[in-house]
């Protein structure tokens, strides 16, 4: 599976970042920078993921038993309405998986903001499979602080449950801001669920940073190695972006696309993968519609040539009855009263006796047969008049019934001939 992981800024005239990943984060194509519109025609089959701007989403965790769905998505804004400035009717709640540690992580933005940036990827004719904050693309490793620093900006977690993104902070004030350093330094009040975890703060820290940081804040490194363990820097020369779609590739962070943004932009994605699928399947209902209605109007324009057929003949025999309404209850009256209510018995015997004397002279065959007054009129086809014969006396043989040669026609090197079977007078 491949995606486009394209990061948008806040300010619309600023360009888009985007680049090509597959699940496992490898890169499939160089990250490009450019107007937003330029990215639709990288996206292809890709999946899209839109990384937003972490100074507009508060990101953090919290303890909560409600388990996930709907009761959840109710209860994050009384879990997290004292540590908020705005009116909770106004926001957006989105929450991840539950963590090892028990809490919840859960995303918190501005639902005005999120229309815009959905209305602004709309206009680009980008439809997101996943929108996430950009401080979720720092991955979380156990026992590490890894930090991020670019344009003014730091961003940060503890490997467990702190993840932040501070604006015009120093890398020293974060690790501080977090209660990783000593020195008395704070970033202010702790947002919600705590700055401090439970667990001891790891004294590892992993450092990413554009070229330029690492010697802007070179004091601050020095600083830091002499107070934790360990400090590893990585530069990132191709820009912020090819660092934060290597890590929600693979799935990490909180899509927003939740509750009421949920339903357009994630099942048209789920959809599109069976769109041609569902084309046909719906061709081919069409079709066994369309069949079965040819056939249901066949039979019925059927069964009202033979009423007709029915009326006509009836009307011979009782030229002052009413119109039949049901034929069937009308043949069941006649034979009872004629005693003929056997004759469907005398049909079936007279078949089964022919049958046997076909299958004796296996090289005639059947070319109509029809039944009337008990009597059984077929018309064979036959390679002789000595099959015909034999046919005859097999029937008559069989007891029960006569068999009786009406005609005989020679047609090339065969023979035609009709032959009347009724039951035997006793």
């Amino acid at each position: 599976m491949e995606y486009l992981v394209i990061r948008i800024e806040d300010d619309p005239a600023e360009p888009a970042h985007w680049i090509a990943v597959d699940s496992s984060g490898a890169r499939r194509s160089p990250p490009v920078t450019g107007p937003l519109e330029e990215a639709q025609a990288d996206v292809g089959d890709r999946k899209i993921i839109v990384l937003v701007p972490s100074a507009e989403v508060l990101t953090t965790s919290v303890d909560i038993p409600v388990k996930g769905g709907s009761r959840l998505q109710a209860a994050l804004p009384y879990a997290l309405e004292e540590f908020l400035a705005d009116d909770v009717d106004k926001l957006h709640f989105a929450a991840g998986p539950r963590r090892a540690s028990g809490r919840v992580p859960v995303s918190v933005v501005s639902k005005a903001k999120l229309h815009a940036w959905l209305d602004r990827l709309t206009e680009a004719g980008i439809r997101p499979n996943s929108v996430v904050a950009e401080n979720y693309g720092l991955a979380r490793i156990p026992g590490t602080i890894s930090m991020l620093v670019a344009d003014g900006q730091v961003l940060i977690n503890d490997g467990a449950d702190i993840e932040l993104a501070m604006q015009d902070v120093s890398p020293g004030d974060a690790l501080a801001a977090i209660g990783a350093l000593d020195d008395g330094r704070s970033a202010g009040d702790s947002p919600p669920g705590g700055l401090k975890s439970d667990a001891a703060m790891p004294r590892h820290v992993l450092v990413y940073c554009e070229p330029g940081d690492d010697q802007r804040y070179e004091h601050e490194w020095v600083a830091i190695r002499h107070e934790l363990d360990s400090l590893d820097i990585n530069l990132l020369p191709d820009g912020v972006a090819p660092r934060l779609a290597v890590t929600v590739a693979t799935g990490a962070g909180i899509n927003l696309l939740q509750g009421e943004f949920a339903g357009k932009s994630e099942f048209t994605g789920l959809l599109r993968p069976w769109k041609y699928a569902a084309v046909l399947l719906l061709a081919l209902v069409g079709i066994g519609v369309a069949a079965k209605a040819t056939d249901y109007f066949a039979l019925k324009r059927q069964e009202s040539v033979l009423r007709e057929q029915f009326q006509s003949t009836y009307r011979e025999i009782a030229p002052t009855a009413a119109e039949v309404r049901d034929p069937a209850a009308v043949v069941a009256s006649l034979k009872a009263r004629t005693g003929r209510s056997e004759t469907p018995q005398l049909f079936l015997s007279s078949l089964t006796i022919l049958s046997r004397a076909l299958r004796a002279n296996d090289e005639a065959h059947i070319e109509a047969i029809s039944y009337r007054s008990g009597v059984v009129d077929v018309r064979l086809n036959a390679p002789n008049v000595t099959t015909l014969d034999n046919i005859q006396k097999m029937i008559g043989e069989g007891g029960g019934f006569t068999a009786s040669i009406q005609s005989t026609d020679q047609v090339g090197e065969r023979v035609n001939s009709r032959i009347q079977i009724e039951a035997r007078t006793r």
